[in-house]
């Protein structure tokens, strides 16, 4: 009953979403690049904006969430390279990135709405800021880009959400009230930013042609939807994470690979066609393995 729940209250409204956004691209010639440039330029920063004017997330468990996420990922990084043995050097790489970047994004905001009300939100948005710094940090390290640590500093600092984060805080600690119509403008483009992310992740899959489930695929597909939700519990629990802090930690290690990592691999010379498969089937397997994840979150928060 509890993951029959789950699946209508917090999975449905997401599929159903990104199925109009799936759709409308099969029908219908769309420019992918202007639409997530839109989510992740204009509305995403606003959202970051808004929970960090309204956040009641205390500093403790934003650092205990970060040191969590941190090693959760560099895990998950592991874990992709060893589960590809016996694959190219450049299949394992890009295995080592599209378990390690998860889609707490397009995904991980709407499900943490969703099963876990405003508060769960306002984390999963902390977490979506942490994955997005990690991506930017971790994949070039792995793929061996030649940027170096300051060209994958700078590939963060370009980052708009990143200093709308910096606004925010700024503002909190000044205790600056913003006038009105500044504050309804960003409470505008906050409200639309979930339902356009999730339309971009069904414009995303709508575009995606035959999808081959080859071994290696299917290995980090199910490292990244089925592995990580079970090794971030007790993780969590080792860090001091309880309740909702704990439950949207788990909730986003059970989210699918993100699209960055096809971008990245495209960008570094990974496996371009692995990834993209990669995110496919994640993607479609996450639906159900979300939605149990969901099912088992009152029991989550129960622990410690």
């Amino acid at each position: 009953m509890a993951l029959l729940r789950a699946l209508f209250d917090v999975i449905l409204p997401v599929v159903l979403v990104a199925g109009v956004g799936a759709v409308l691209a099969r029908r219908f010639t769309l420019d992918r690049a202007t639409i997530t440039k839109i989510a992740l330029n204009a509305l995403t920063p606003a959202l970051a904006l808004q929970t960090v004017l309204t956040t009641k997330v205390s500093g403790t468990v934003g650092i205990r969430l970060a040191l969590g996420f941190v090693a959760l990922t560099v895990l998950a990084a592991g874990l992709g390279w060893l589960g590809t043995i016996g694959s190219p050097g450049r299949t394992r790489r890009s295995a080592a990135v599209a378990v390690a970047i998860g889609n707490n994004g397009n995904m991980g905001l709407p499900i943490g709405l969703f099963a876990l009300g405003q508060e769960g939100l306002d984390q999963s948005v902390l977490i979506f800021v942490l994955s997005v710094v990690m991506t930017f940090l971790l994949a070039p390290a792995l793929y061996g880009a030649h940027e170096g640590w300051r060209g994958a500093v700078w590939n963060v600092l370009r980052l708009p959400t990143i200093w709308a984060i910096a606004i925010g805080l700024g503002i909190r600690v000044t205790h600056v009230t913003l006038p009105t119509g500044v504050s309804r403008g960003i409470e505008l483009l906050s409200a639309a930013t979930l339902p356009m992310i999730l339309l971009t992740l069904g414009i995303q899959l709508g575009m995606t042609g035959r999808v081959r489930v080859t071994r290696p695929v299917l290995t980090a597909s199910m490292l990244r939807v089925l592995v990580l939700p079970a090794l971030a519990i007790p993780l969590g629990l080792a860090i001091g994470l309880r309740g909702v802090p704990l439950q949207a930690f788990v909730l986003s290690s059970a989210m699918p690979t993100a699209v960055n990592a096809f971008i990245l691999a495209t960008e570094y010379d990974g496996d371009v066609e692995f990834v993209a498969h990669t995110v496919t089937v994640s993607t479609l397997l996450s639906f159900v393995t979300a939605g149990v994840t969901t099912a088992l979150l009152p029991w989550t928060g129960g622990l410690g």
